[in-house]
């Protein structure tokens, strides 16, 4: 690859990210419904999207795993009863697995306590 193609790429990846915005509430809601299994990995995808320090390219991957999870309509659809939510858990946990070098300590706990807040034990 060129060095022109491999810095237009960077920015574009850029790009992507920063214009990416998960509302909150609606995350919440899904994550309610789909529960905590789902929702530990998905917290931390969302963690590592948000983190300044994680690579473009581990940032793009969890933005297309955290949007997978939010829509209804994919390959098993989310409204299925216990198994509408397991596409996306193989998803999230997919990408998490890939990227798990770039799993913090500090991200697991962020993850972790927003789970905490969000679907209380």
């Amino acid at each position: 690859m060129h060095e022109d193609q491999k810095s237009q790429n960077q920015t574009f990846e850029a790009e992507v990210i920063e214009s990416s915005v998960i509302e909150e509430d609606v995350f919440q809601n899904i994550l309610i419904r789909a529960g905590r299994t789902v929702a530990r990995p998905a917290l931390e995808a969302m963690e590592l999207l948000l983190d300044n320090s994680t690579p473009p390219q581990v940032r793009i991957t969890m933005l297309a795993a955290l949007t997978y999870l939010l829509m209804p309509l994919d390959l098993i659809p989310d409204f299925i009863p216990l198994a509408g939510f397991s596409d996306d858990l193989m998803a999230l946990t997919a990408v998490i697995g890939i990227w798990r070098n770039y799993l913090t300590p500090t991200i697991r706990q962020k993850a972790s306590q927003k789970l905490d807040r969000w679907l209380p034990i």
